[in-house]
């Protein structure tokens, strides 16, 4: 009766240490190649998200014949003249083979004037015109005039590998939940 008992009890603890590293296998798995997580550190894209805000990111967003499109807000690899460690999250305004230019308070693509009602302010700056060469992105901040952005990088250009996925959710602060895909796009 007595060996019964311990065997149990050893059972019972085996199953609870392969549940414990199957849950962590499952949480690295989901980290590393489905989901990810990322505190929005400046105001580069307020008002859309604000600092602090944390955010959700699909990775596999861009997977197969899924490209980037332009309105999307991605978590992208900071170019080298970026000053920053680690990723930046911006807004998709030019795709490959776009020409960009910013000019008289409003950004141009293609020479059409784009309609984006969720800036923060009106822009000062002037820009371009650049053409985006294939494979690569160019990106804004919803803040223009305080954005570190492809209009204030060397290279302006981001390239499709360095894009590590799409945010989609802000899931804090808690009165702020929503999707991202539903403000402002």
């Amino acid at each position: 009766m007595e060996q019964s008992k311990n065997k149990k009890k050893a059972n019972n603890a085996r199953d609870i240490i392969i549940i414990i590293i199957l849950a962590l296998a499952i949480a690295f798995a989901v980290k590393n190649f489905v989901l990810d997580s990322r505190v929005v550190p400046t105001a580069s894209m307020y008002p859309t998200v604000h600092i602090g805000d944390r955010i959700l990111m699909n990775r596999l967003s861009y997977i197969g014949d899924n490209s980037p499109k332009r309105g999307d807000i991605v978590v992208f690899k900071a170019p080298a003249d970026a000053d920053v460690d680690g990723d930046l999250l911006k807004r998709i305004i030019g795709e490959p083979g776009d020409l960009i230019e910013v000019k008289n308070s409003h950004v141009y693509i293609n020479g059409e004037p784009y309609a984006e009602d969720y800036l923060a302010e009106t822009i000062d700056y002037e820009y371009g015109p650049v053409t985006v060469p294939e494979g690569q992105y160019f990106m804004l901040g919803d803040n223009r005039n305080l954005s570190a952005d492809s209009h204030y990088w060397q290279d302006p250009f981001i390239p499709a590998e360095d894009i590590k996925g799409k945010a989609f959710l802000r899931y804090w602060p808690l009165d702020r939940i929503s999707l991202i895909s539903a403000i402002y796009q």
